[in-house]
């Protein structure tokens, strides 16, 4: 099984300055299909990974699918500043 959490980190980190203030947490959905993903960091790392148009967003969740897609789940990943 894939550790997603930790995929979803190694693809975030480089991306962020303050790599000590990012964080991912897998919450509980009601779809057992479903892999719900929170990244949490602050506000200008967030703005970062969303990017442009949230193409850097969509790029991040792109790679993510096509890796769950194995496992026959669907990931959904939320990005949160504090």
């Amino acid at each position: 099984m894939i550790d997603y959490e930790q995929v979803l980190l190694d693809i975030v980190t480089p991306m962020v300055d303050d790599k000590s203030s990012i964080s991912v947490k897998k919450m509980d959905s009601l779809d057992e299909r479903e892999i719900l993903l929170y990244v949490y960091a602050n506000s200008e790392d967030v703005a970062r990974l969303i990017g442009r148009r949230g193409s850097m967003a969509s790029s991040i969740r792109h790679m993510m699918s096509v890796a769950s897609r194995k496992e026959d789940k669907r990931v959904t990943i939320k990005f949160e500043s504090y």
